[in-house]
């Protein structure tokens, strides 16, 4: 994946705008979430609630670090399963701004397994992961459809074709006890033999 294909992007991030981008199950719409304005943009979009926080999304295990408190638990966990289709949630570092998280101390956080997504999050840093949806809509697969549902003007859109892939497993890593928040493609017995195994 070369720089030029997704500089457009990272100009628009710069900028404080909002891109759609592809992770490895849907479309994401993304922000800057150092940027509150972003963020807020990200909000009005999906016509989500200002009380339903949203993940985020970055390149490495390193960037969970500088955002979230990381366990040994969750250390575990995320070196088994990521990149992949697991949220994990996390207690966020204060430089987290609020509204990304809705006022919460939890953050959820994925590393989605896509060249695209991992390229621009590796050069840009940590953005929003919501799925590029109205909120409580289905979500759409292919960027003509998902620009038409949101009824709104994104300028930037990396095209990573269909996706359709089932949402990420959510899992509450923050204390020592897993507990699953979304029932996704990594059962609660595959996360549970990584945390148990010496």
């Amino acid at each position: 994946m070369s720089k030029t294909t997704i500089f457009p992007a990272l100009e628009a991030l710069k900028q404080g705008d909002v891109i759609l981008y592809p992770t490895d199950t849907l479309y994401a719409l993304g922000a800057d979430i150092f940027n509150v304005q972003a963020v807020k943009k990200v909000f009005m979009i999906k016509k989500r609630p200002l009380s339903s926080p949203l993940p985020v999304a970055v390149a490495s295990i390193e960037e969970v670090v500088k955002i979230a408190d990381v366990n040994d638990t969750a250390m575990k966990v995320m070196k088994h399963f990521l990149p992949g289709t697991l949220t994990v949630v996390l207690k966020k570092k204060p430089s987290v701004p609020a509204i990304v998280t809705s006022g919460l101390e939890k953050i959820a956080i994925r590393i989605p397994d896509n060249s695209y997504a991992l390229d621009l999050l590796a050069t840009y840093g940590p953005l929003t992961a919501t799925s590029a949806n109205i909120h409580d809509e289905e979500p759409q697969y292919v960027i003509k459809d998902i620009l038409m549902q949101l009824g709104t003007d994104i300028t930037v859109c990396l095209d990573d074709g269909k996706l359709d892939g089932k949402p990420s497993t959510i899992v509450d890593l923050s204390e020592h006890v897993p507990v699953i928040m979304r029932k996704g493609p990594i059962t609660k017995k595959q996360l549970l033999d990584v945390i148990h195994h010496e």
